[in-house]
């Protein structure tokens, strides 16, 4: 049974960092286009960022210049860099694995929360 499993999320300071890992079980990273969700409440889930097997990366604008992926298809693991974070950031951060070839196959992480206060 695939499993995507992240962490990382805490509370952070506005202006702070977080580093999120997902890492992923009976599953082959390198045939998926992996890619960070978040889900604030009451607003549809967003697309954060992906990237590719080929390293290729996509950011939504608000994150982008603060926010990086990046991943390690040996440890089965995507990352998401986040520095500068801002109140808005607040959310549910979900990992996803899209297989690059065959439609259909998606894999989602349970989620784990990022929160920006002072």
């Amino acid at each position: 049974q695939v499993q995507l499993v992240e962490s990382g999320g805490d509370l952070a300071q506005p202006g702070g960092s977080l580093r999120l890992s997902c890492v992923g079980s009976q599953i082959l990273f390198e045939r998926y286009t992996l890619g960070w969700y978040r889900q604030a409440p009451g607003i549809q889930r967003e697309l954060v960022a992906s990237i590719t097997n080929d390293a290729m990366t996509n950011y939504e604008d608000s994150v982008k210049g603060r926010f990086t992926i990046s991943r390690d298809n040996a440890k089965n693991t995507v990352y998401l860099q986040m520095n500068n974070l801002k109140p808005e950031d607040t959310a549910v951060y979900y990992c996803n694995a899209k297989h690059r070839e065959i439609t259909g196959y998606t894999y989602w992480g349970q989620g784990t929360q990022v929160t920006v206060s002072s």
